[in-house]
């Protein structure tokens, strides 16, 4: 089951203190980047962040639990995030900025065409 927009649009307006964030659909659901970083993922109206050292340190700060899930099969488990801090638009701001600002900036591929113009 895919996610649905008026979810996706209730994230990214919590998120809209933070620079550059757009959704992505992909597969019936959505990747969430910022700045060019791919940082979470909404997958069945539920919000997962990438882990990082950075994320884990803001959210062992809050008296919630943390709970990691898969965000679909054979995925690595991502943290979920919960209705609380959903209502938190601080907060999951500064989740965000923070695992985002600690993932690496993507690296552009070069595509086969230039590849052989290149040789």
């Amino acid at each position: 089951m895919g996610s649905q927009a008026s979810f996706v649009e209730f994230i990214l307006d919590q998120l809209s203190s933070c620079e550059d964030v757009v959704a992505k659909k992909m597969f019936g659901e959505y990747a969430l980047y910022m700045s060019g970083k791919m940082f979470a993922l909404i997958c069945d109206d539920q919000l997962f962040i990438k882990p990082t050292t950075a994320g884990q340190q803001f959210l062992t700060q809050l008296p919630a639990t943390i709970t990691k899930a898969q965000p679909y099969p054979q995925a690595k488990p991502w943290y979920l995030i919960d209705s609380e801090l959903l209502e938190d638009r601080d907060g999951l701001t500064t989740l965000a900025r923070a695992t985002a600002n600690a993932l690496p900036v993507p690296v552009k591929k070069t595509s086969k065409a230039t590849k052989k113009s290149q040789a």
